[in-house]
């Protein structure tokens, strides 16, 4: 191994003048290999380079418009959702006012007519107490005329014997013939 780095450490000691050769000096020739390569490579490259950075540029750009114009129809769409939820709340704050007053409005119309129905009732009510009432009295007076009544022909039949009843005949058409020559 010593022979191989030997053989290359004596190619250093060459002399430059008039001849080609390698320089195998590593810490010289690395920076400039590393510049011609950059060289070549900002010579040759430039040109691609700079189109895709346009590119690049181009599309960052344009999604930044994009997204500007999006945000713009956003920002609109936006607005006219909290107009549309003003209204709404507006709207729904005068369904609740009206609803409100609605409500208190049919719950007076009601208590209104159950008092007014309360009222018939209770005219009802005393229309068929009366009635009933009436109808009781007259059953009463019915009763009481018929026991009277059949207390009389009781009281008849038995004092009434066929000679009082005869001259009861009698009397009644002697007062009927008296009454005949009144009015002739």
């Amino acid at each position: 191994m010593k022979n191989v780095t030997d053989s290359f450490v004596s190619l250093g000691h060459w002399p430059s003048a008039g001849s080609f050769g390698f320089n195998t000096d590593i810490l010289a020739t690395n920076p400039i290999n590393l510049s011609v390569v950059i060289g070549v490579l900002i010579f040759f490259g430039k040109g691609v380079l700079s189109d895709l950075l346009d590119n690049r540029k181009q599309r960052i750009l344009n999604t930044i418009r994009n997204s500007e114009e999006l945000r713009g129809g956003a920002i609109e769409q936006l607005e006219k959702a909290r107009a549309r939820l003003r209204k709404v709340e507006m709207e729904a704050d005068q369904f609740r006012v009206n609803g409100y007053s609605e409500i208190e409005r049919e719950k007076w119309n009601l208590i209104n007519s159950t008092y007014k129905t309360l009222e018939q009732l209770e005219n009802y009510k005393n229309e068929t107490i009366q009635f009933e009432q009436q109808r009781a009295i007259n059953q009463v007076r019915q009763r009481v005329f018929q026991q009277a009544l059949q207390g009389a022909l009781g009281t008849l039949n038995r004092c009434l014997n066929n000679e009082l009843h005869l001259r009861t005949i009698s009397a009644n058409i002697g007062m009927l013939g008296a009454m005949k020559e009144i009015t002739d």
